[in-house]
C-alpha cells in the first residue's frame, strides 16, 4: 500500500464558517430535505428561537411571530434586542454571545454560543436586526460571509431582534418545511412557557395549564383518571394512564428543550413515580406494571445543562445547581413529597392507579410464558443472519454522528430484501425482510406480539419490547410494493405500530419509501419519476417516444438501480396522525370490520391498475 504524505501541508486551519460548512452534522445533526422532525432546516429554525425563549425566560417579551414563507423564514421577538455593538460578532464570531454571563442567561436552553452562528453559515442569506431604545442596526450575510452593515439609525420599532434566513440548498438538497412538524414546534415552546404567545404565519399558539395542556392534547383515546399536573420550583409534571396504550409514553424538557432521546430527567422521573407509588400503596409492584400504559411528560430547568450531543436530544446533566444536587434527588424528591400529597388528597385516583398495576400484573404473569418462548424462538430464527441484515451504527451509539441516519428498511420478500441489501449503506442501513402478509392485530391482545413470528422477530429487531428508549435505529420504513398487496402490507404494518407502539409513529420514527412508478430514458438519459406528473415531464424533456418502463414490484428495479433511490436522494413520507384523531377511532375505520361508511369510501376513492397502465399508454 502506498504511503500517504503527512506534512506541513496536510494541517489546514478553517475559519468558523468554513468549519461549520465542512462539517454540518457536529452542529445541527443530519441535514435532510425537510421531510423527518429531526432534519436541519428545522434545528435551524430552533436555534434561532431557542434565543427568542431564552429572553421571555429572563422576563423580556412575551410574543414570537414566526413567518416561513417559499423557503424563507423570519423570526421577530420583542426582548431586549442584542446590544447594537455587537450584532455582527453574536452571529458571526464563534465563542460570542451573552449566555457566558450565568446572570444574564441563568437557565437557557443554548450556552456554547454557536447556534445562532450556524444558522448564519448554513444559510444562503441572512439577515439580523436589532432594535433597541429608539436605534436600529441590521447586517447581512451570505454563506456566513458578511456582505453588507448598517450605521446606527433611528427607529420607531418596539425593542426586540429580527432574524431572517433562507437555508443553503447546495446543503439541504430540495428541501421543504412541513407544516406538522413546525405546529408542533410552536406548540411545544407555548406548553413550555405559559404566558407565551407564539404565532406562525398568522396562527396563535399559547397555553395557560402548561404541560396539562400538552397531554391533553397529545393523548388520543381514554384516560384512567384526570391528569395529574404538578408545579415547583423549576420543575413541572403531568401524568394519567391511558387505555389505549400498551407501552410507556413521555414528553421531557430541559429548559424549553425537547429532548426527544430523554436523559437523566427522565430517568429520574420513571424511577420516582415507582418509588413513590410502591410506598404510597406499601406493596412492592413491579416497575414495569406501575409504568404501563402511563403517558407522562416532565420538564425541568437547570443551570449549564450539559447535552450528549449539539442537537440537545439527551441531558447527561448528574447534578443541577443550586448546591450541586443530583438530578436523581431534585426530580426524585420534588415527585416523593407532591404526587404523595395528590394521591392522599384524590383517592379515587390512587384507586384507578392501584386497578391498573393490579390489571397490568395479571396480564404480564399470563404472558411471562409466552415471552419466554418467544425469545427462544427469536434465538433459534437466527434473527440476525436470516431476517435481519443489520448495520453498524445504532441509535444509541454516541460516537458516532451518523446515528440519526440510522434506518431499517421492512421489506415484503426475498426479492425485495435482496436488492437493498446489496445496495445500502452497510454503516447506517439495515434490511428486515417480511414472510407474508402480517396478521391484522387490530383489536387484539399484546400476547400476539409474541405468539406471532413475524411481529416477534420484528420487535427483536428494533429492540422494543422493553421500552421505546432502546430503539434500534431513527428511522423505520416501510418498503413495499406500490400496488395494492403493498398497499395493504403498509396498512398492517402501521396497524401493528399503531396498536402496539404508537408513539413510535407520534414521534416520527416510522416513514414510507418512495420509489419511482416509472422509469423513461433515451439513449442518452435516464429520468426516475415517482408521480404521473413527473412522467409527462420526462417524457417532454426527453423527446419523442422515449422508452418508458412502469415499475409494479421493488423486486423489478435492479440493485443498481436501487442505489439511486435509498442513497443520498432517497424519499422518505413521514406518517403523520392528525392531533384531533383518536388511533382507536382510525384503526377500527380502516382496519375494523367492513362497515357500509367504509364500503362507500372505497368505491368512490377507487383507482385500479388498469387506469394506470392507460395512462403510460397515453
Amino acid at each position: 500500500m502506498a504511503k500517504s504524505s503527512y506534512n506541513e501541508d496536510s494541517i489546514k486551519s478553517l475559519d468558523w464558517k468554513e468549519h461549520i460548512r465542512t462539517r454540518p452534522g457536529m452542529y445541527i445533526g443530519k441535514l435532510g430535505d425537510g421531510s423527518a422532525f429531526d432534519d436541519g432546516i428545522y434545528v435551524l429554525m430552533k436555534e434561532t428561537l431557542d434565543n427568542c425563549i431564552d429572553e421571555f425566560m429572563m422576563g423580556e417579551g412575551d410574543k414570537v411571530e414566526v413567518l416561513v414563507k417559499d423557503g424563507v423564514v423570519s423570526v421577530r421577538d420583542y426582548g431586549r434586542g442584542i446590544p447594537l455593538g455587537k450584532v455582527v460578532d453574536v452571529v458571526s464570531k464563534i465563542n460570542t454571545g451573552g449566555k457566558y454571563d450565568s446572570e444574564a442567561f441563568k437557565k437557557s436552553i443554548g450556552l456554547n454560543g454557536v447556534g445562532t452562528k450556524a444558522v448564519n453559515a448554513l444559510s444562503l442569506n441572512f439577515i439580523v436586526r436589532s432594535f433597541r431604545d429608539g436605534q436600529m442596526k441590521e447586517a447581512e450575510f451570505k454563506r456566513g460571509v458578511l456582505v453588507k452593515e448598517s450605521r446606527l439609525a433611528k427607529s420607531s420599532e418596539k425593542n426586540g431582534t429580527y432574524i431572517e434566513f433562507r437555508p443553503d440548498d447546495t446543503v439541504f438538497k430540495k428541501y421543504h418545511f412541513v407544516h406538522e412538524y413546525m405546529d408542533r414546534m410552536m406548540w411545544n415552546y407555548a406548553f413550555l412557557n405559559t404566558g407565551l404567545t407564539m404565532v406562525l404565519n398568522g396562527n396563535q399558539y399559547r397555553s395557560e395549564n402548561g404541560l396539562r395542556d400538552l397531554l391533553e392534547k397529545n393523548i388520543t383515546g381514554e384516560i384512567l383518571y384526570p391528569i395529574i399536573h404538578l408545579k415547583g420550583e423549576d420543575i413541572e409534571l403531568a401524568m394519567t394512564h391511558s387505555n389505549e396504550h400498551f407501552s410507556e409514553e413521555y414528553y421531557s424538557y430541559v429548559n424549553g428543550q425537547y429532548t426527544t432521546q430523554g436523559g437523566t430527567h427522565q430517568a429520574a422521573f420513571r424511577e420516582a413515580v415507582v418509588k413513590t407509588i410502591r410506598e404510597f400503596f406499601k406493596k412492592d409492584f413491579d416497575p414495569t406494571d406501575v409504568r404501563k400504559s402511563i403517558v407522562a411528560a416532565v420538564a425541568v430547568k437547570v443551570q449549564e445543562p450539559v447535552f450528549e450531543s449539539q442537537t440537545k436530544t439527551k441531558l447527561g446533566s448528574q447534578e443541577v445547581a443550586p448546591g450541586g444536587q443530583s438530578m436523581r434527588s431534585f426530580v426524585g424528591d420534588f415527585i416523593k413529597e407532591q404526587l404523595d400529597n395528590y394521591l392522599h388528597k384524590n383517592p379515587e385516583t390512587a384507586k384507578a392507579i392501584e386497578a391498573k398495576i393490579v390489571a397490568n400484573e395479571r396480564e404480564r404473569k399470563e404472558l411471562s410464558g409466552i415471552q419466554k418462548l418467544a425469545r427462544e424462538r427469536a434465538k433459534k430464527a437466527s434473527l440476525h443472519n436470516k431476517k435481519l441484515r443489520d448495520c453498524r451504527t445504532h441509535l444509541d451509539d454516541l460516537r458516532d454522528n451518523r446515528r440519526l441516519d440510522t434506518t431499517i428498511f421492512i421489506c415484503e420478500g426475498d426479492s425485495a430484501s435482496g436488492s437493498i441489501t446489496k445496495t445500502r449503506d452497510v454503516n447506517t442501513q439495515a434490511v428486515f425482510s417480511l414472510k407474508g402478509k402480517p396478521l391484522n392485530c387490530f383489536g387484539l391482545g399484546k400476547k400476539v406480539v409474541y405468539e406471532n413470528e413475524e411481529f416477534n422477530l420484528l420487535q427483536a429487531a428494533l429492540n422494543i419490547e422493553e421500552s421505546l428508549e432502546d430503539l434500534r435505529y431513527n428511522n423505520v420504513v416501510i418498503a413495499t410494493d406500490a400496488d395494492v398487496d403493498g398497499m395493504h402490507i403498509r396498512l398492517l404494518l402501521l396497524t401493528f405500530f399503531l396498536q402496539f407502539f404508537p408513539d413510535l409513529v407520534k414521534n416520527n420514527h416510522v416513514k414510507i419509501l418512495q420509489t419511482p412508478l416509472f422509469r423513461v430514458r433515451n439513449k442518452k438519459e435516464t429520468l426516475y419519476c415517482y408521480s404521473d406528473e413527473e412522467r409527462k415531464a420526462a417524457i417532454a424533456k426527453l423527446g419523442p417516444k422515449p422508452e418508458i418502463t412502469r415499475f409494479k414490484g421493488l423486486g423489478e428495479i435492479s440493485p443498481d438501480e436501487f442505489k439511486h433511490f435509498i442513497g443520498k436522494d432517497i424519499r422518505l413520507e413521514p406518517v403523520l396522525i392528525d392531533q384531533k384523531a383518536s388511533i382507536q377511532e382510525m384503526l377500527s375505520y380502516y382496519m375494523g370490520k367492513n362497515t357500509q361508511e367504509r364500503q362507500e369510501f372505497i368505491i368512490e376513492n377507487l383507482r385500479v391498475e388498469k387506469d394506470v397502465e392507460e395512462a403510460v399508454a397515453k
